[in-house]
């Protein structure tokens, strides 16, 4: 059977107003336009819904075993309809963005609260985890954005670069001598590095200039964050190359930072989003306001 939720509807409004007219007027509909509708539904139904006369309309008997039926399953499908169509105005409400922990304690909190101001109707969720867990979940439609270090492009993901940022060198502070702006590539030569694993974009950014300036250091602990990789630096467990971002965290601990130069790298912080997926009313707003939000972080942090 294949009758439609209008024929459920004229045949309900027949039914309460046991008027044709009547229920025409209800249905904003001409009378014989509604006996159409009623014509083809006992015609799929194979039985009469209304025994009708030029002054009376009743249901039959079978009319009358199906009115309850009838009732209740366009009740449900009126409060599904309605239920997804709440579900859907809020969630175009709702932005999801993952980011990198470092980034997640360090930026997003004072920037989402600040945002807020501005545009109060949308939520912004906030995911931590690594770059590949954030190109995952944008890659399945789990996050709207993620923002990161994503060097290598991917199928159906949409890379923009947000901001840039370069390498520096961490050493613990207990030698005054090690405090310089700027430390060469070549004297890293011999020192202990204290790395992230090479899964890391830019751990494999590090690794590539380090073998490109022919410097080979001795192997220290791999590690997954930032945070502890500085805190393994200020327990004199060897050096570390990060990304200036990482600058606020490093005022937190007994080390020193210095640009690397010959050659300077810069990197690239990039957004990504799934090419097909249809970003949230309001996602364009937030990335405008979280662009110049970094920037106004970066100059007041220092970060290079």
């Amino acid at each position: 059977m294949e009758f439609t939720s209008r024929q459920i509807r004229a045949f309900l409004l027949v039914a309460q107003h046991r008027s044709f007219s009547r229920a025409a007027q209800a249905f904003y509909i001409t009378p014989s336009g509604l006996s159409l509708l009623i014509r083809e539904l006992e015609t799929q139904l194979g039985f009469r819904l209304f025994d009708r006369t030029t002054r009376h309309v009743a249901l039959t008997a079978s009319g009358a075993e199906f009115l309850p039926v009838a009732q209740k399953n366009l009740e449900d499908l009126d409060a599904t309809v309605a239920r997804i169509g709440r579900s859907a105005t809020e969630a175009s409400h709702f932005l999801s963005v993952g980011t990198t922990p470092l980034v997640a304690a360090n930026v997003m909190p004072q920037a989402i609260k600040e945002f807020r101001g501005y545009r109060p109707d949308l939520h912004v969720h906030l995911f931590e985890g690594d770059n590949l867990s954030n190109m995952q979940r944008v890659e399945s439609g789990k996050l709207d954005i993620g923002l990161g270090v994503f060097s290598k492009p991917a199928r159906g993901i949409v890379r923009t670069p947000f901001f840039r940022f370069s390498l520096m060198v961490v050493r613990a502070d207990h030698d005054p001598g090690f405090r310089r702006a700027s430390t060469t590539w070549s004297a890293l030569a011999g020192e202990t590095l204290v790395s992230l694993h090479a899964t890391s974009p830019i751990q494999q950014v590090i690794n590539r200039h380090l073998a490109k300036a022919g410097v080979v250091t001795r192997p220290g602990p791999f590690l997954n964050l930032l945070d502890t990789q500085i805190a393994m630096v200020e327990a004199g467990e060897g050096i570390a190359v990060i990304p200036s971002f990482g600058l606020p965290l490093c005022r937190n601990r007994k080390v020193v930072m210095s640009r690397l130069i010959n050659p300077v790298v810069n990197m690239e912080f990039h957004q990504i989003r799934s090419r097909g997926k249809r970003l949230p009313p309001g996602a364009d707003d937030f990335t405008a306001f979280l662009k110049s939000y970094i920037t106004t972080w970066a100059g007041r942090s220092g970060v290079l």
